[in-house]
């Protein structure tokens, strides 16, 4: 069990610290678009007050990761084809320019160069929601060679999204495998200091990634239709 102290006179950190492992869940694929949150199992799980958590819901909904339906409780957010568009522009004008301006021997490296070796074990292990969350951390990583606090902060939470985004799809072995060996690729690319052709890989890659999740996700769309 999760276990969050409620302590006195730290009530804004810990609604934040509350909202950052409610945002871990679904970078972890634990929470999927759709899904229910029940308020009585979370607050019990994360061993805080409902009143504590119900503000953590309104952080969260504003953020546009849950949704409040009245007479029916709080739900996690549904990415639509518009804002899974948007997601990936801001990640190609964000990612590509991090890694074509980075630092050579910038310690992110290394963060990258474990995320895929990650990747490569959960693979082995036939975890495709560990590769997912390792993909994450890799991209993550790979924006931190940017060095802005800001960019990084913006870019978590765009993470966040785009994990909802992926859970729309139900074969994450599909969604995730090809990336493996594409990071794996760019992590060479990295360590031979090759930042321009690096970047420019990137560009391709998120191209490739947002037509799959834009196809299946489509595909999906028209299996739900009556």
């Amino acid at each position: 069990m999760t276990s969050v102290s409620e302590l006195p006179g730290a009530t804004t950190s810990l609604n934040e610290r509350v909202a950052d492992m409610v945002r871990q869940k679904i970078v972890q694929g634990e929470f999927v678009p759709g899904q229910k949150l029940s308020e009585a199992a979370l607050s019990e799980s994360l061993d805080i007050s409902r009143n504590t958590l119900r503000e953590v819901f309104r952080t969260l909904t504003k953020e546009g990761l849950l949704k409040h339906a009245p007479n029916r409780g709080v739900f996690v957010a549904t990415p639509s084809i518009a804002s899974i568009i948007d997601i990936y522009r801001v990640r190609r004008m964000i990612e590509c320019q991090a890694l074509a301006q980075a630092y050579p021997c910038h310690p992110a490296k290394k963060r990258m160069r474990q995320a895929v070796d990650k990747a490569q074990a959960c693979r082995g292990a036939g975890d495709w929601q560990g590769v997912g969350t390792a993909n994450m951390d890799f991209h993550m990583a790979l924006v931190e060679m940017a060095d802005s606090e800001r960019l990084n902060s913006f870019f978590s939470h765009l993470l966040v999204e785009l994990r909802l985004a992926f859970g729309l799809l139900n074969d994450p072995e599909f969604l995730h495998a090809p990336y493996v060996d594409m990071n794996l690729r760019l992590m060479e690319m990295v360590e031979s200091n090759q930042m321009a052709e690096a970047a420019a890989a990137l560009g391709d890659y998120l191209v490739h990634s947002e037509r799959i999740v834009l196809a299946v996700y489509a595909r999906q769309i028209a299996q739900d239709q009556p």
